[in-house]
C-alpha cells in the first residue's frame, strides 16, 4: 500500500484512480473507498493528501486541464506560420485527447454540474485554463484572417466547434460503435479520426493559396 514515504508516487496514483471514478460515477456517486483501492493506497493516506472528495475532485480537474494547457501551449508558443500552427494545435489536443480518454467523460459531468449551479470549480477552470487557451487561439485565427491565410470566422463560433469534433468522438464511442459497427476507438479507427478532423479543418478555415501563374501576372511577370 501507497505511504507518506513515497508522497509523488502516492499522489499520482490518488489522481489517476480518482480520474476514473469520478468520470464514471460523479462526484456523488463515486466512492473513496473505490478509489483508495484502485490506488493501492489506504484511505487514511488519502485524506491526508486530499481533506474530502470534493478537494480531490477539484485536484483531479486541475490535473487534467493543466495537462491539456501545457500540451496545447507548447504549440500555441512556438514561431510556427499560421496555416502550420492551427493544424499542430488540433493535432497535439486530438492526441491529448486521444492519450486521456476519460477526459471527454470528466468535461461533460463538469459542464453538467455547472450548468445546475452545482460547481465549485467552474470559474477556476476557466479563469486558469480555458480562457487562456481560448484566447491564444483566437488570436491566431485573427492572425491568419489577416495574413489572407484563413478564412474570416468567429472564434465565439470556429473554437468550439474545432474542440466538439474532438472530445465528441471519444464521449460518443459506445453510441458510434452501435451505428458503425466497428470500434472506434481501436487505434487505427483513431489515427483514421484524426486524419478527418485535420482534414475537416483545414478544408473549413483555409483559403486557396494563388497559383504560381497568378503570381506571375500580378507581379507583371509573363512566362
Amino acid at each position: 500500500m501507497g505511504s507518506r514515504g513515497q508522497p509523488q508516487e502516492s499522489r499520482a496514483a490518488i489522481l489517476r484512480a480518482a480520474a476514473k471514478e469520478f468520470a464514471e460515477h460523479g462526484i456523488a456517486g463515486a466512492r473513496t473507498d473505490a478509489i483508495a483501492h484502485e490506488a493501492k493506497v489506504n484511505k487514511a493516506l488519502l485524506y491526508y493528501y486530499f481533506k474530502d472528495k470534493e478537494t480531490l475532485y477539484g485536484a483531479v480537474l486541475d490535473n487534467a486541464f493543466s495537462g491539456m494547457k501545457t500540451t496545447v501551449f507548447t504549440v500555441l508558443d512556438s514561431d510556427l506560420p499560421s496555416r502550420e500552427k492551427i493544424m499542430a494545435y488540433v493535432g497535439a489536443y486530438f492526441d491529448f485527447i486521444a492519450s486521456n480518454q476519460i477526459y471527454p467523460k470528466l468535461m461533460q459531468r463538469e459542464m453538467m454540474r455547472a450548468r445546475e449551479g452545482d460547481s465549485l470549480h467552474i470559474d477556476r477552470l476557466v479563469r486558469t485554463y480555458f480562457q487562456p487557451i481560448y484566447r491564444r487561439v483566437g488570436e491566431l485565427l485573427h492572425k491568419g484572417i489577416a495574413e489572407g491565410e484563413f478564412r474570416k470566422v468567429d472564434p465565439a463560433h470556429f473554437v468550439p466547434s474545432m474542440v466538439a469534433m474532438i472530445v465528441f468522438y471519444f464521449s460518443s464511442a459506445p453510441v458510434m460503435q452501435r451505428i458503425v459497427h466497428f470500434n472506434p476507438l481501436a487505434p487505427p479507427r483513431v489515427a483514421e479520426r484524426r486524419a478527418a478532423v485535420l482534414d475537416f479543418i483545414s478544408s473549413a478555415l483555409f483559403l486557396p493559396r494563388p497559383s504560381a501563374a497568378l503570381s506571375f501576372r500580378k507581379s507583371g511577370v509573363r512566362k
